[in-house]
């Protein structure tokens, strides 16, 4: 249901040996709007400024330090199998695939709390050093108010988002409930009358149900939001009928679904997802989209040059035929925004978060 799974807490490590080369591909896909104005010495209309020549223009251009110069780290804040483990092994091995170093890589995991233990280890042990990346994404911005981090993402370097999964509501095959129109219907009459059945408390799924509620005008306070701790409890839920609607990534239900044991009722994307039959939730009046993304950050205290430097790597990374490969072969949607892009997004999605979280009475 969501990215952090139960499981040993302990450092789970795996090294491979990089054999490649080191190419330079530019990239960017901006998902929110950064403006930045640059200010010249007033000349004469008459006498244009000088330009520089090709030769001196890239002389003054700052050099990017060499990346990774060293043995390259990624932790994954949860145990193995989980959507952030296998982020992490996904972007190793297309490195690997790819080339795109001759230093070794290695993924490792630390458990618990929504990743909020690893992202208090990876704040403090891995302070200046750019080598050192951590997996992370929507459910870590959750938790970290959820459960009282003491750390947050202030404390690490944003580098960029890698992909989503959109959420899904899903009924068993013979609900009453035909649309999710339908079911906004009774939700707004009677709210406490429809029961959610989704992954933990403050999860995406519980912020995806939140954000109906507003959009239907339903106090999100009330509603009547069963949390589950695993995918395979929220499913008999929904199949035993001991919940109205389960809410959980498109690939949670997919298989009851193909099955005919379950229906999408919507999906949470902004339009339709080849390959799902599927209204989306605004699709039925409510303006609602939500997608549970992940992404990755560098550690504190790093030097702007070698920040971009690793924004640089991460963007050939993204580019190469192997990431491509491995996104499809996943399932994953890509949603890539890299350095200012995805800083300016993730604030935006720390607001939103905390604005949900507060109104569904989970945070002060």
């Amino acid at each position: 249901m969501h990215d952090p799974t139960p499981g040993d807490r302990g450092p789970h490590r795996r090294r491979v040996s990089l054999l490649g080369r080191l190419g330079i591909v530019a990239a960017s896909l901006v998902l929110a709007a950064c403006s930045s104005a640059a200010t010249s010495s007033p000349t004469s209309p008459t006498e244009p400024p000088e330009s520089a020549t090709p030769t001196e223009a890239a002389s003054e251009a700052p050099q990017l330090p060499e990346y990774p110069a060293d043995d390259l780290t990624i932790m994954a804040p949860a145990a193995p199998g989980g959507g952030w483990d296998s982020t992490a092994r996904a972007m190793q091995q297309a490195i690997v695939d790819a080339g795109l170093t001759t230093q070794n890589v290695e993924v490792y995991n630390v458990a618990g709390a929504g990743g909020t233990v690893g992202l208090a280890q990876f704040g403090e042990q891995e302070k200046g050093k750019p080598e050192s990346l951590m997996v992370m994404g929507l459910v870590m911005v959750g938790a970290i108010r959820t459960n009282a981090s003491p750390v947050d993402l202030s404390q690490v370097t944003p580098i960029a988002s890698l992909t989503a999964e959109w959420e899904a509501i899903a009924v068993k095959a013979d609900s009453k409930y035909q649309t999710l129109a339908d079911l906004v219907a009774d939700f707004k009459a009677d709210p406490r009358s429809i029961t959610w059945g989704g992954g933990s408390a403050g999860g995406t799924d519980h912020i995806l149900v939140g954000l109906i509620a507003k959009a239907a005008g339903v106090d999100p306070s009330g509603i009547n939001y069963i949390a589950h701790s695993g995918g395979g409890e929220a499913l008999d839920a929904i199949l035993s009928g001991a919940v109205t609607a389960g809410v959980s990534g498109v690939s949670e239900f997919a298989d009851q679904v193909a099955a005919g044991a379950m229906r999408y009722l919507a999906i949470s994307s902004d339009a339709p997802v080849e390959g799902i039959d599927a209204d989306t939730i605004q699709d039925a009046g409510l303006d609602v989209v939500l997608a549970n993304w992940r992404g990755v950050v560098a550690a504190p205290d790093l030097e702007p040059l070698e920040r971009d430097a690793i924004v640089a790597f991460i963007e050939r990374l993204h580019d190469s035929d192997e990431w491509q490969a491995a996104l499809a072969a996943n399932g994953w949607t890509d949603f890539f925004q890299a350095g200012d892009s995805f800083d300016t997004f993730l604030d935006d999605e720390v607001v939103r978060v905390e604005a949900v979280l507060k109104d569904i009475g989970l945070i002060q």
